[in-house]
């Protein structure tokens, strides 16, 4: 699996970096391309090569819509977990300036980076929490792991994602269409011989001008409709607003600074490039292409040594922690024990002992993985 949940919006912890590594790209796409547009022929060297090289589209502004068929229940603090359709607005001002506004049940989550700080508002609990933005570094989730405004570019995944699965995949050129108003190929990779994995393809839409992935589909075997979709229902390209991108806590807001990730910048992986795993203290990376999987370790709770927590702190357990006993079925063998998901994507296997496996693929190459 190509589907290697990114650190940055993946193994922040527990649950919610099991869902990012089922999801794998970490969004999904955009409504359904309509009438094919008069673009020149293109190879599919030639299309994968000019997304890769694309330089920066410069300020922009859109709707991301999401819509989800992995068969996952609503889960605290991850509403867009569940089936269902799902939206956000996001802004991007160039210069590491960038927001996110994604509703949730009773208010809606902010994300606001002005190229120096980063701030995450969840306007249900009134909480803020602030974290520095280091030069170079991209706008994204704090170090809290809550998410950011990169969470919600579709663009950014789908670089990462082509990336990732190239070299491994069958790349095909399948016409031409439109989303968010503006004509498109269809770039489409599906896994070569060999490859283990759940998926059948990954379609990707790519801006005919601007060169830029503006909606990205999942698909599975056996099923003629997309699992994941995800990407602008709308985009326009233009300077933007710069009070879009400071942020002043309300009153009565209760902030706090995420903790320090010390060393060096969290910088992006350029295209192709492993995850920063495989290191002391990092997730690590078994298998390449469509069978990635990924192990990582879940953080430890507060009361509870690691290896003998069964849940994580956030929303939703006695310390706000999602109570992975509600969350698939046990399993067991080699390895040790623990819980497995299951979802159209992918699969994951959460164990006792704290450890975390998840990836594009059936339960037996998490068991393998397990056991290296």
């Amino acid at each position: 699996m190509g589907m290697r949940g990114r650190r940055r919006a993946a193994w922040t912890g527990g649950i919610g970096a099991a869902v990012a590594a089922l999801v794998g790209i970490g969004v999904a796409v955009a409504p359904g391309a309509t009438a094919a547009q008069a673009l020149p022929p293109v190879t599919p060297e030639q299309l994968v090569e000019s997304v890769m090289t694309a330089p920066d589209p410069g300020p922009l502004n859109g709707t991301v819509t999401v819509d989800n068929a992995l068969g996952l229940p609503a889960l605290p603090g991850l509403p867009q977990a569940a089936n269902g359709t799902s939206t956000a607005r996001v802004w991007s001002g160039g210069d590491g300036k960038a927001r996110a506004s994604l509703p949730t049940a009773q208010g809606e989550k902010t994300f606001v980076s002005d190229g120096t700080t980063r701030w995450a508002y969840d306007s249900e609990d009134r909480t803020a929490t602030r974290s520095p933005q280091r030069a170079g570094e991209k706008p994204g989730p704090d170090a809290t792991g809550r998410g950011g405004a990169d969470a919600t570019d579709p663009a950014a995944a789908s670089r990462t994602l082509i990336g990732d699965l190239q070299k491994t995949s069958n790349v095909a050129v399948d016409g031409t269409g439109e989303v968010a108003g503006r004509a498109v190929y269809q770039l489409v990779l599906t896994p070569k011989p060999g490859e283990r994995t759940l998926l059948r393809e990954v379609r990707v839409a790519v801006d005919g001008e601007k060169r830029i992935p503006l909606q990205l589909s999942v698909l599975t075997n056996g099923s003629a409709d997309p699992a994941l979709q995800a990407g602008f229902s709308d985009v326009t390209f233009g300077p933007q607003d710069p009070s879009l991108f400071t942020f002043t806590p309300p009153p009565g807001t209760k902030v706090e600074d995420a903790p320090d990730r010390g060393g060096a910048p969290d910088q992006r992986r350029g295209p192709g490039q492993k995850p920063d795993a495989n290191t002391p203290g990092g997730p690590k990376v078994v298998g390449d292409g469509w069978d990635t999987v990924i192990v990582a370790q879940r953080p430890a709770g507060k009361d509870q040594p690691q290896g003998q927590q069964e849940q994580r702190p956030g929303p939703g357990g006695p310390d706000g922690g999602v109570d992975l006993n509600s969350l698939g079925t046990p399993v067991s063998g080699a390895w040790g024990t623990g819980r497995q998901i299951t979802t159209a994507v992918g699969s994951a296997i959460i164990t006792d002992d704290g450890r975390v496996a998840a990836g594009a693929v059936p339960p037996q190459v998490l068991v393998e993985a397990l056991g290296t």
